[in-house]
């Protein structure tokens, strides 16, 4: 697991500070196949994962949902035969916060350590 993926997500609240667009290519760089994407007004973290069925993918978007629970930060997924579109972002800023980055990283290791094709 990478070093981003083991720090701990801090509570956000609306007045919470978001990255830094200075920073953010640094945390990018961390991330293999995310981007910075503009969805609904704000900025996102966004990768897309692929699998040989249907039935992996979902397994897949169900251990995202978990560790999103863990977290009490939540994605969006969007599931498709072979394929998972996950997003970052916190609503509560409407934009990027390093947890952001840390639950993105998480969801790359859930997908190195049992999904990937």
């Amino acid at each position: 697991m990478s070093e981003l993926a083991e720090r701990n997500c801090q509570p956000c609240r609306a007045d919470s500070p978001p990255v830094a667009a200075s920073a953010r290519p640094a945390l990018l760089a961390q991330l293999t196949g995310w981007s910075i994407e503009q969805a609904d007004g704000m900025d996102q973290l966004g990768a897309q994962f692929t699998f040989a069925n249907f039935a992996k993918a979902l397994a897949f978007a169900n251990r995202v949902g978990e560790l999103a629970e863990a977290a009490d930060h939540h994605p969006r997924i969007v599931l498709e035969w072979g394929k998972v579109e996950v997003r970052w972002w916190t609503h509560a800023i409407g934009g990027l916060h390093e947890n952001d980055f840390i639950m993105a990283a998480r969801t790359s290791a859930a997908f190195n350590a049992g999904f990937k094709n």
